[in-house]
């Protein structure tokens, strides 16, 4: 058996090299940067030590396995910094030999690592929600593995219409991050038919939401909260703060079920998720790091994978025909969601299913049946080519 075995990977080998696949390198990185925060309200949310890069470790290895019979040698180097320190690290990776790069950073951050890198390196967006830099403010050298918000907001919504819950009583924190997921939440509301009743600000008073709002003042703070509010079919949490949205279920002054920053969260993977092949996945994951995967180790684990699946189709690690290749119709990826998922060709962003969790399991995913569209029912998921306002991509 071993015999065969070394048989079948030298003639892998020497077919590689037949068709010029030998010793090709390819040089990555994740850059992550990392911001002050406040405490979760769960301990279940603390940020592990190597949120991201465990999912990168997990998609080296897969995309290794792959690359072995190729003559690929993928080289990934993990990074974290401060934003007085990006520009900085980003020269010393650039200098390195760096051309693909997968961020973990804020809008704003993303941005500016996005223009200093310029043109020939490849930058994966892994965790920004934000629209704008899939929208006015795209990159022609950015593509987007992290769903938008806006995409986060419609998976919510169309489950709420397909389960007639049309009339919406929309809680949002009063942080601008609230605000605009709130908006997004609103845009979602007047996209698919339902109706926003009643809006309320939750305020955030900068205490800490452990010690201050913890469940005795809880209990008491948001019945009275919510009370007398319009009648109403479901409460839609806009809660970027992690303040108050978690606290909801339960202590709602009319019972009605709570979707969005709490109750049934859309998420692009959670450590319940089995189906579709997913066990295998997390079952790897576990045991590589010691711990459940978060979301962001999931998204850089796709944004790996993004990149060694179109460098083992072509043979190629060039960032430019990479991203040609990545955005034409002919790449696709299997992500454990139930279909292959590959990128709208317009801005960048990954399509994707979107899974509906209560923490537990996976309640519904996103698009749901009877959401159709022209081009893809996954495009019925955020901001739609006719309402874009990226240029980049079509120059």
């Amino acid at each position: 058996m071993m015999v065969f075995a070394r048989l079948i990977v030298a003639f892998a080998c020497l077919f590689c090299t037949a068709f010029g696949a030998y010793a090709l390198d390819i040089n990555a990185a994740v850059l992550r940067v990392d911001y002050p925060q406040r405490l979760p309200i769960s301990r279940y949310d603390l940020i592990p030590d190597d949120l991201g890069f465990a999912g990168g470790a997990l998609a080296d290895e897969d995309n290794q396995t792959t690359g072995n019979f190729m003559g690929m040698t993928f080289n990934t180097n993990y990074v974290a910094t401060t934003p007085e320190e990006i520009d900085a690290l980003l020269e010393e990776l650039i200098a390195n030999g760096t051309t693909l790069l997968v961020v973990m950073a804020n809008a704003e951050d993303l941005l500016q690592i996005a223009d200093r890198a310029g043109s020939d390196v490849l930058v994966i967006n892994a965790t920004t929600r934000d629209m704008s830099v899939r929208d006015d403010q795209c990159r022609a050298n950015l593509l987007h593995v992290a769903p938008s918000e806006m995409m986060l907001a419609d998976a919510v919504v169309q489950f709420a219409m397909w389960k007639q819950w049309r009339e919406v009583f929309l809680i949002q924190g009063s942080n601008p991050a609230d605000r605009t997921l709130g908006d997004a939440y609103r845009r979602a509301a007047n996209k698919f038919g339902a109706q926003v009743v009643e809006e309320r600000e939750f305020e955030d008073t900068g205490g800490s939401r452990r010690t201050d709002t913890g469940h005795v003042l809880v209990q008491r703070q948001i019945p009275v909260f919510t009370q007398n509010a319009e009648d109403h079919d479901v409460v839609i949490a806009a809660d970027n703060s992690d303040l108050f949205a978690l606290y909801l279920p339960f202590h709602l002054w009319t019972p009605r079920p709570v979707m969005g920053s709490g109750g049934l969260r859309p998420v692009t993977m959670h450590a319940a998720h089995e189906a579709w092949g997913a066990t295998q996945f997390q079952r790897r994951f576990e045991e590589a790091s010691g711990r459940f995967v978060q979301e962001a180790d999931y998204e850089v684990w796709l944004s790996l994978r993004v990149i060694g699946e179109a460098v083992i189709r072509i043979n190629a690690a060039d960032p430019a025909a990479l991203r040609d290749y990545i955005l034409s119709d002919d790449f696709e990826l299997a992500a454990f969601k139930g279909r292959k998922v590959n990128f709208r060709p317009w801005n960048g962003q990954l399509r994707q299913p979107v899974l509906l969790t209560d923490s537990k399991i996976t309640v519904s995913v996103s698009p749901q049946d009877g959401y159709l569209h022209q081009v893809s029912t996954l495009d019925t998921l955020g901001l739609d080519q006719p309402e874009s306002a990226c240029n980049a991509f079509a120059e």
